[in-house]
This record gives C-alpha cells, sequence and structure tokens, in this order.
C-alpha cells in the first residue's frame, strides 16, 4: 500500500521547530505506513537527518516565498514536487493558514495546533493568576496528528536522539575522564537571562572543579564576542560559539554530559539526546508548557514570586522594573543543582 504523505508546517523560532522532533520520531514508529515533509527553514534541516522516512522543503521567507505572492509560489512548488494526504500544521501563523487555505482548495484536510492563548493569558495575567500546568507543546503537536487520525501517544522516557560522533575537531578539545558541562547563557529576550556576573561566579566555581571541563556556547555576532572574552577571563573554559555548523553543534550537545541554560533552544536541543538540563527560569514559567523533553522537573531553577510568570516568551518588560526573578534567585540554587548532578 502507498504510504500516506504528511505535509508538516513549523517554521521558527529554532527551540519551537527542535520541540517537533520526539514528536514526529514517536509518530513515524506509531505508524510505519506513513512518511512525512516537513515545511521549515533551511537552517534547521539537521534536526530532521536522522528521522526515517522524512525530507525536509525549505521555505525561502526572506526570498521566493515572500509575501502573500511567495506564499502562493509556496504551495505551487509543494504541489509541484509532492501529493500530500494531509497537512499537519504545528505553526498556526498567517503563512501556515494560507497554506493550509491553498492546500483544502485542492481538496487535501489539515488539522492544527491549538496554542491555548486562553489558558496562558490566565497564567501570565497580573490579576487573578491560576498557576496550573498547561498542556505541553508537545502533547499539542501530538494531538494535531490524532485529529488527523494518525495516532501517537508520546513517551517521555524515550530519548529522541543517540549520542553523534564527535567531529576531530572538537574531541581533540575533550579532556578524557571530565565531565564536560556546557553553558549557553543567553536567550531571545532579556527577560529569560540570568545577570552575567551572577552566572560567572558559578562558571568560575564549577570551572575550577578537577573533575569538570567546561565549554560555553551562544549563537550570532554578538554572543560570539561576549563569550570569547569570557573564555579569556577563565582558565581552560572554551567557547564553541561560531566555530562549527549546525550539524556539528548538535554532535557536541550530544556528548555533553549537562547543560545549563536559560529557558532557551539550547535547552531543547540537550534535551532531545537526553542530556541532564539545569534550566534557569524568570519570567517565564515551564507550566506553559515549553519545558525540556524529559527533563525531570526538579532540574528546573526558579523562585516562587506572585508576579511569576509575566510573559509566554519572555518577550514582555517587567512590570516591577526590578526583574526580580532572576535578580533574587540565589546563585547557590543553581551551583546545587549542578553538582548534585555532578556527584550523581
Amino acid at each position: 500500500m502507498k504510504p500516506k504523505h504528511i505535509l508538516v508546517i513549523r517554521l521558527s523560532a529554532m527551540g519551537d521547530v527542535a520541540m517537533t522532533i520526539p514528536v514526529l520520531q514517536q509518530l513515524l514508529q506509531q505508524n510505519p505506513q506513513i512518511q512525512l515533509t516537513v515545511l521549515t527553514r533551511q537552517l534547521f534541516a539537521p534536526l530532521f537527518e536522522a528521522l526515517p522516512r522524512t525530507s525536509v522543503f525549505p521555505v525561502e521567507i526572506k526570498g521566493r516565498h515572500t509575501g502573500i505572492q511567495g506564499v502562493v509560489k509556496l504551495f505551487k512548488d509543494l504541489r509541484m514536487n509532492y501529493q500530500f494526504d494531509a497537512v499537519a500544521d504545528l505553526h498556526n501563523v498567517l503563512r501556515s493558514k494560507l497554506i493550509r487555505f491553498l492546500f483544502k482548495m485542492a481538496g487535501v484536510r489539515s488539522g492544527t495546533i491549538d496554542k491555548g492563548r486562553k489558558e496562558k493569558r490566565q497564567l501570565t495575567t497580573k490579576v487573578d493568576k491560576k498557576l496550573i500546568p498547561l498542556k505541553t507543546s508537545f502533547q499539542r503537536y501530538a494531538d494535531v496528528f490524532n485529529s488527523l487520525e494518525f495516532p501517537v501517544v508520546l513517551n517521555t522516557a524515550q530519548k529522541a536522539f543517540t549520542k553523534q560522533e564527535l567531529p576531530a575537531t572538537v574531541s581533540s578539545l575533550f579532556v578524557p575522564h571530565k565531565m564536560k558541562i556546557c553553558f549557553a547563557p543567553f536567550a531571545k529576550h532579556k527577560t529569560k537571562m540570568y545577570p552575567v556576573e551572577k552566572l560567572k561566579t558559578i562558571i568560575n566555581d564549577i570551572s575550577n572543579r578537577v573533575d569538570c571541563q567546561v565549554f560555553l556556547l551562544g549563537g550570532g555576532k554578538e554572543e560570539a564576542i561576549a563569550l570569547n572574552e569570557w573564555e579569556k577571563e577563565f582558565k581552560g573554559v572554551i567557547n564553541l560559539t561560531g566555530k562549527f555548523s549546525f550539524g556539528d553543534e548538535l554532535a557536541i550537545i550530544s556528548n555533553m554530559d549537562l547543560m545549563l541554560s536559560m529557558d532557551s533552544a539550547n535547552m531543547h536541543l540537550a534535551s532531545l539526546y537526553g542530556v541532564p538540563v539545569v534550566s534557569v527560569w524568570g519570567a517565564t514559567h515551564p507550566f506553559a508548557g515549553f519545558y525540556g523533553w524529559g527533563q525531570p522537573d526538579e532540574n528546573a531553577v526558579q523562585i516562587d514570586l506572585y508576579c511569576r510568570p509575566c510573559s509566554v516568551f519572555g518577550n514582555k518588560p517587567c512590570y516591577r522594573g526590578d526583574h526580580a526573578c532572576m535578580e533574587v534567585l540565589p546563585e547557590e540554587m543553581i551551583r546545587k543543582k549542578i553538582i548534585s548532578i555532578i556527584n550523581n
């Protein structure tokens, strides 16, 4: 029987795209009669390389597929290359809605993600906040396929990927018999970032342990410049930022024994490989459904404040003006969590 072919739409951002991986992996395992084509950015293609029966169709957001006319071209490009049985919209934005509409007009059924905007507003509101765990993004993705009658039951104990072979240029940097710890100190929004000077005290402590080797990882030119200065400041600390392809960075992350990150893409990338992640939370909260795949709840470091969370994505300024969720969070809480994982 000819496999059922599903178009999966999930564009930006990297963390959201990474969260599709364990869902698609288990979908393919539980439904051997289907194949997938993922519509996403070319940058993210390495994430999908290990998935069976899966191809990536790169969208040119700033090129051929810009604007409404570009979306129409994108639809025609897809129709020219593939014959789809269903469309799974895991993004639900204007571009993906238009693609869904065009496929509907062509007789192709579709399902779309319910982002749970109402309950997320109740979670982040200033008044009558409802601080309860919401459905995870993983389950929201799975629900789309369930609605299309391609059932998937998620098992968070199952790693998405196994450890990859290190590039030769990196393996020479690894000191044998030491724990490899990666610090990913940055996030897209400042309200999700721990104060630099406080974080530096933790890096200094961990890098001075004889049983540990510390690496730094960020993204973009500005972060690379900042982390180069940190590399000079701390003896034995190695900055990996901007020196490798995204595919090589994934291999490097897979070989880490521990990562410290903010609520950011690096938390999700490490989680795909079952790497323990100590994640630091400020304006955002794991209850919003964006916690790392398979990460124990106790690995999230945070403090209780009446105002938390004030944002789903961390893209709103602190209305108190003091960023207390991060400024008041003691370094010792983070340090103790890191050391407890090292000792275990």
